[in-house]
């Protein structure tokens, strides 16, 4: 299964990068700079959508039906941050430039401001990992940021794209129980 996400990621981003390449056929683009944009596109989606929930309801989670033990609307914005932090380090063959403690990061970063903080602050360091991908490194085997397996920058990278619609899907589901359109879906 995950050989088919990393393989579908991979040829999405191919097909991408040769749409890019026919639009501006002056410029190569790399990989880098296609897993780049990738991830802005995704910025455009999430961050807003982050930033649309009234700080007063960054701790909402739902309370009827079957919620139990889901995060709060902050927790998922959190949690979206420590994967960009994780994956960037993974890809960058380093440690996380800040303690994550857990999947759902520092328990000082509460407050709604601190949080888009704090995923405004992984976006750029997501950035910065994606850059760092060449054609050289791009499937070289390194070690999983989430065990003792290897992986490939690749596969790090499409799960950076692909990771923050996991809980946008619970993000727009939580401000719509709070009567908010999220972003992206108003006209």
């Amino acid at each position: 299964m995950k050989l088919r996400i990393v393989t579908g990621s991979a040829l999405l981003t191919l097909i991408i990068a040769t749409a890019a390449y026919a639009a501006n056929p002056d410029e190569k683009p790399t990989f880098a700079s296609v897993l780049d944009h990738q991830l802005t596109n995704v910025e455009k989606t999430v961050i807003p959508a982050a930033d649309a929930m009234p700080a007063d309801k960054y701790d909402f989670a739902p309370t009827q039906g079957e919620f139990k033990g889901v995060r709060n609307f902050g927790a998922e914005v959190k949690h979206m941050a420590v994967a960009n932090y994780a994956l960037g380090a993974g890809i960058l063959g380093e440690k996380p430039p800040i303690s994550l403690t857990g999947p759902d990061g520092p328990p000082e970063v509460k407050t709604k401001a601190d949080i888009m903080k704090f995923l405004n602050d992984s976006s750029a360091y997501a950035h910065k990992a994606l850059n760092s991908i060449t054609d050289a490194n791009v499937l070289e085997p390194i070690k999983s940021p989430f065990g003792n397996n290897m992986t490939t920058r690749l596969a790090l990278a499409t799960s950076m794209i692909s990771h923050p619609f996991d809980h946008y899907g619970q993000m727009v589901v939580y401000l719509r129980m709070n009567n908010i359109i999220p972003p992206a879906s108003r006209k």
